[in-house]
């Protein structure tokens, strides 16, 4: 049923990457829409990625996950890693277990913005603090609640649909909640709207299909 709890999701090991954004802390996990990686900067969480097969975790400079389903303990290849930085990065992991585990509905996390213009900034801060679990916004609904926002950013709704696009955190900071008023919209994470779907079906905003599982994709 949705909202049930999907399995556990395996939390992997942390390791250190840099991305030109300056260091990255990267934790992965599996999950029921495909392996995730998360990416904090001491000031927050930056990255959210879908990690579909090997190749792209190492393109992420991950190394392959290791067997089991334990928590390892962090690696730093640099052996300077700020402490802060490791425990934002396993706080975002936990979340993101518990969220798919059907035991957390909010995320409360530092973000850290720095690789987002103005505008997606605007956006997307207001889109992590107003569409809440369970809940649908469409993308024109969006734009003009980022007028409404403290810095009041005026776009239109197909702008909108590109910010969700290019979305840095998706799942934490919820895209998939974003809608075309005459359907679901689209969808760059992962496997593209069928995670959309799963996610939405997941937290009881659209009713299960059919097909759909608690297992995941």
């Amino acid at each position: 049923m949705p909202g049930t709890a999907a399995p556990s999701p395996r939390q992997d090991r942390l390791s250190q990457h840099s991305l030109g954004q300056g260091d990255l802390a990267w934790a992965t996990l599996s999950s029921p829409v495909g392996p995730l990686a998360v990416g904090c900067t001491a000031a927050g969480l930056a990255q959210v990625r879908f990690r579909t097969s090997p190749r792209d975790r190492m393109r992420a400079g991950l190394a392959a996950q290791p067997a089991g389903n334990g928590q390892q303990a962090p690696h730093r290849p640099g052996g300077d890693q700020p402490r802060v930085q490791d425990d934002l990065v396993a706080a975002a992991r936990d979340q993101l277990a518990e969220y798919f585990a059907g035991q957390r509905k909010e995320f409360d996390l530092p973000i850290d913005w720095t690789g987002t213009s103005p505008a997606q900034r605007q956006v997307l801060d207001v889109l992590y603090r107003t569409a809440g679990y369970g809940e649908t916004v469409t993308y024109g609904e969006l734009a003009q609640r980022a007028v409404a926002g403290p810095d009041g950013v005026s776009l239109p709704a197909r702008a909108i649909g590109g910010i969700m696009g290019s979305n840095p955190i998706p799942v934490i900071v919820p895209c998939h909640r974003v809608v075309a008023g005459n359907g679901l919209g689209g969808y760059s994470g992962g496997t593209g709207i069928e995670v959309k779907r799963w996610l939405l079906i997941f937290e009881g905003a659209l009713p299960a299909t059919l097909d759909w599982t608690a297992a995941g994709l």
